[in-house]
Order: C-alpha cells, then structure tokens, then sequence
C-alpha cells in the first residue's frame, strides 16, 4: 500500500467534541486535509514541541523520547494505520542497529513522538477517502506547522517552566499579539516573583 506524506498543518479546538483539539494534517502536494480529534494534553505536548519550549522537568513525551535515545533507537516514521469506527489506530516505526520495529501508539502521541524526533508522518489512501476533507481554496490554508489556535495552557502547565523559559514564552507570545495566553504567562511569573 502506497503511504501518503502529512504534515501537520493546524492545532486548533475541535468543533465536534468540547474540551478536545483537532491535530489538521496536510497532504503534502496536495489539497486533502485530515482532522485528528486529541485530548488537550496531548494537544499540548504537540504545541510544546513545535514551538521549541523547554519545560523545566521533562514531559511524558520528552522522556520516551530521551528513553529511546539512551538506547540508540531511532524513530524513522509514524504512520496512521488504520480507521475503525472513527477511531485512528497509529504505529511507531522504529530502527535499531538496522532492525526495525513497528510499536502501536495512540495517533495523538505517535504525533506528539514525530514532531519530537522530527520524523514524517504518513497515512494511507483508504483513510484519507474515509476521513478526510479536499479543500475548495488551498491558498487560504495555514502553511505547514502553523496552528490555528493553540491549547490553553493551565497555571498548573506553567508552572512545570523556569523562569528564563516563561520569559522567552512571554516574547514569543507578545510578539504573536496573543496577549490571552500572555496574560496567563505574566500571571505565573508575578505568581513566582511573590513567593521568592
């Protein structure tokens, strides 16, 4: 079976499920969208990585990644699978001294793994027939690994972030003219500042 390249092309709140997220994926050349309904910890780990962030203790995510690194295993591919009754099924192609080895994942966090490793994601035609969407005006698509709207991020989120990564998050997010999630930034650092 022929594997389609996606990328991720949108992170943004699920329109279907409340308090879930929709991971968009693009096909690469063309005009076929495919939206993944996560979680919106898994969202977060999504946005935690793609925009470079530093948690100040590593996230699930971090530490299998720096698991699989210790022991040489290299993350090749991640490739949506199947499609059973509106659930996506995920594997984890994984190398190791030349030997691979495919590991079923949650398409949420084989995502969250493939922005990490920064390894392509890959899908098949008979999912996109059954789930995707083709878009009518590709030119008003956001470009690859720009997200729509990010997750919120909970006190509790911020709070696992040093100081220097809060500050940088805060210019990032200043200069984005995202002043909500500046606000619940500048909160946590005042929060900080009080306690010292």
């Amino acid at each position: 079976m022929r594997k389609i390249e996606m990328d991720i092309v949108a992170l943004s709140h699920s329109v279907t499920q409340s308090h879930n997220y929709a991971v968009v994926l693009g096909e690469q050349g063309g005009t076929r969208r495919l939206p993944v309904v996560i979680g919106s910890f898994e969202a977060q780990a999504i946005a935690v990585a793609m925009e470079r962030m530093t948690p100040n203790r590593p996230l699930t995510h971090d530490l299998f990644k720096n698991t699989l690194d210790s022991f040489n295993v290299q993350l090749k591919e991640v490739i949506i699978s199947n499609l059973l009754d509106g659930i996506f099924y995920a594997r984890l192609v994984c190398v190791k001294d030349g030997d691979i080895y495919e590991i079923d994942s949650r398409t949420s966090d084989a995502l969250a793994m493939a922005v990490r490793f920064e390894c392509p994601i890959y899908t098949y035609e008979f999912i996109l027939d059954a789930a995707g969407v083709v878009l009518e005006d590709a030119d008003q698509e956001p470009q690859p690994a720009i997200r729509e709207a990010r997750p919120a991020m909970k006190a509790s989120a911020l709070s696992s972030y040093s100081i220097d990564a809060l500050t940088k998050m805060l210019e990032e997010v200043l200069g984005e003219e995202d002043y909500e999630r500046a606000a619940e930034i500048r909160d946590e650092i005042n929060r900080r500042k009080r306690q010292d």
